[in-house]
């Protein structure tokens, strides 16, 4: 592929995954707000039904995510792509004009859908990347999805002030644009000699995972490391705010604020530092780094006794992303061509399982530890659970090298 197309193709893929995970991000302060309206209910209430949104979500993301990276590898990434885009679109907008609670569960199972794509997104990564590039644009999608998510709940929390449907009319339009964008711009990856008959045995998800893990141990112990990754980092991503409204009270304005630094040092960590560090240290050093830095940086959160801290304590958590584009960089090495949708959907699945998973365990954690009448009163104590899940890992990953 011609450089100038390759490089339209990556910044088309980096909004891809950006507006993704933005919808994601949206939701998070805005949903509560916006089911109290909807429901006529109060906030405990409400409490209950995001757990159900959520869920509704992750399981679409689990069914579906097989499912787009196998269509990806028959047919090709930019169909795909394209049909998710403007997926998206549909989705923001239902919810954005949902008369009832119910219009919600149609819109996160739209949302789900159209979020497995994310298996498609990174496997066109994977078709134009080689080498060190591979890891380093591995780094592109990893700032989208973390820049999506915090600038998400950042432009939830501006927007609701101004109209508390704004925040999801704002990410129609985006999804959209981009639709429209790529249907002009987005050129195709897999070339068809590279291409592969559809199977739906490949296609079931949990099939799909053991056969990865039968097939390829070291590559499945890649795996695992990453799947206890993705749950440790749900403490941050669903629990940082309801953490900082309970023992700091914040407003949703500072919240957003803090989710504005977040990102932009992710995106500098992710879109520009990995590209020094890959090649310069190579791909396990900087796994094994980073997943040092999340752990630290999770322990820094749990301990911080002032609100400003916060803002140092996630330099040494955002650094742990060091280690995401490389252990995906590492992963897609051991793969062909014509299975790198398939990896990916794996990656997705891992990433569905955490988000049913990772929520649940550390908001039951929280509420333990900050209910009334609680023995122990700990509002840090999920991110001391998370930085214990992070060493794991990372104990997890330094077997799996020196079995290679």
């Amino acid at each position: 592929m011609p450089q100038p197309k390759q490089s339209k193709a990556l910044v088309f893929i980096f909004i891809t995954i950006f507006i993704d995970v933005l919808g994601l991000g949206i939701i998070i302060p805005v949903l509560p707000k916006l089911l109290q309206v909807l429901g006529h209910i109060n906030v405990n209430r409400a409490s209950e039904y995001i757990g159900w949104l959520t869920f509704v979500y992750a399981s679409m993301q689990l069914i579906f995510a097989s499912i787009m990276g196998n269509l990806s590898d028959h047919y090709g990434r930019r169909p795909i792509l394209l049909i998710s885009l403007f997926g998206f679109g549909i989705d923001y907008a239902v919810m954005a004009f949902a008369p009832t609670i119910a219009w919600l569960f149609v819109g996160r199972l739209i949302a789900g859908i159209c979020g497995a794509s994310t298996s498609t997104a990174t496997a066109y990564i994977a078709d134009v990347s080689t080498g060190d590039k591979r890891a380093a644009n591995f780094g592109l999608v990893g700032a989208a999805s973390a820049i999506g998510l915090i600038f998400g709940i950042a432009l939830g929390a501006y927007l609701y002030a101004i109209n508390i449907r704004l925040p999801f009319i704002a990410a129609a339009g985006f999804a959209i644009g981009n639709g429209l964008y790529g249907l002009f711009v987005l050129p195709e990856s897999l070339a068809k000699e590279n291409r592969r008959k559809f199977e739906w045995s490949r296609a079931n998800p949990l099939l799909s995972l053991l056969r990865i893990y039968k097939k390829q141990p070291t590559l499945a112990t890649l795996l695992s490391a990453t799947a206890i990754v993705y749950v440790a980092q749900k403490a941050v991503e669903y629990l940082l705010s309801t953490f900082i409204y309970e023992k700091f009270n914040w407003t949703p304005a500072s919240v957003g604020t803090l989710g504005l630094f977040i990102g932009l040092v992710l995106f500098a960590i992710q879109g520009g530092l990995i590209r020094y560090t890959v090649p310069k240290f190579g791909q396990r050093k900087n796994i094994i780094a980073g997943l040092i830095f999340y752990a630290l940086g999770l322990l820094l959160i749990a301990i911080a006794g002032k609100g400003w801290m916060l803002y140092l304590c996630m330099i040494p958590y955002c650094l742990g992303g060091l280690s995401g584009p490389a252990l995906q960089g590492l992963a897609s090495e051991k793969v062909a061509k014509n299975e790198q949708g398939e990896l990916q959907g794996a990656f997705s699945i891992l990433n569905s399982i955490s988000l049913i998973v990772g929520p649940l365990v550390f908001s039951y954690v929280f509420f333990f530890f900050t209910k009334k009448g609680s023995h122990v009163y700990y509002p840090g104590a999920p991110y001391l659970l998370a930085a214990a899940l992070m060493l794991i890992s990372t104990f997890i990953a330094v077997r799996s090298f020196k079995r290679t």
